[in-house]
């Protein structure tokens, strides 16, 4: 038996990170927890930080998931893990659950930890280079085919399953907390992210014929302007936009990249707006 779960590794300035000691194994740990049923590997991310720290976490950068036994007969534990920044915190009433949430510059976190994968996560995070913003890049959602729409193709809507697809969309990217939200100019990718909460700008950088390099550019300015950022484009400029991305951070040219309709990737910058991660993230899951 498979048990999901999933935390974060959540970091301020220094850098430092977020810690917690758990009464009923009298460990410190990482935040985590397991997923509600139907929840979204994303979602619980971000509740169990929130419930078991105060920290209201917005995710960057995808880290390796975890995998260990529980202890109960046949029963393994896969933890999936996102670093964090801090986007408010609350204090935390110590409780049955958890006792202390403590900051720790990320050396003596890792000392502190008490499980090996945790330190392990710990030693990963302090490689990454900071993360300053994040764009988050979606795919449009189904809008049936072209050839069974009878109007100009800019206008062809979501249907079917689309719909469902982008309501999905609709509440998993309000996680990132956006400050802004872009889209092609076709009503397909508007209608995407039409429900995030905030206005619909258009970029025609991102449409289906648009230029690589000049998308690529976009996003860096996007990633300039805001700490969080929305983009709906289309299958046309993704698929070769995509692995020209990945070749940034370091992933080999031609390794193939699967950009699904309704699925997004993460793409996570530093300051100098060099981009440090690009993570597949699929709101249709679980």
């Amino acid at each position: 038996m498979i048990v999901q779960a999933a935390g974060g590794i959540v970091w301020r300035d220094g850098p430092e990170i977020l810690v917690v000691h758990r009464p009923r194994y009298d460990d410190w740990s990482l935040p985590k927890g397991k997923l509600e049923p139907g929840e979204h590997p994303l979602a619980a991310a971000v509740r169990e930080v929130e419930e078991e720290t105060g920290v209201r976490g917005v995710p960057q950068v995808r880290m390796p998931s975890i995998r260990y036994l529980t202890g109960e007969p046949g029963v393994e534990k896969v933890v999936d893990f996102w670093t964090m920044r801090v986007l408010r915190e609350t204090p935390r009433e110590a409780d049955d659950e958890i006792t202390d949430v403590v900051w720790l510059p990320a050396q003596e976190a890792r000392e502190r930890l008490t499980y090996t994968h945790d330190r392990g996560l710990v030693t990963a995070f302090t490689t990454l280079p900071v993360v300053a913003s994040v764009v988050v890049l979606v795919r449009h959602a189904y809008a049936g085919k072209r050839k069974e729409w009878r109007g100009p193709d800019d206008e062809r809507p979501l249907q079917g399953r689309g719909i469902k697809d982008a309501e999905r969309v609709w509440r998993l990217l309000p996680l990132f907390a956006p400050d802004s939200v872009l889209s092609a100019p076709a009503k397909r990718c508007r209608d995407t992210v039409a429900g995030i909460g905030l206005p619909v700008r258009v970029d025609g950088r991102f449409a289906e014929d648009g230029n690589v390099e000049e998308a690529a550019a976009a996003l860096r300015e996007y990633a300039a302007a805001n700490a969080s950022t929305v983009v709906c484009s289309q299958g046309g400029l993704m698929r070769p936009l995509l692995p020209r991305l990945r070749a940034e951070t370091g992933v080999a040219p031609g390794t193939r990249v699967s950009s699904p309709k309704g699925s997004a990737w993460v793409l996570s910058y530093d300051a100098d707006q060099k981009l440090v991660a690009a993570d597949p993230l699929d709101p249709r899951q679980p």
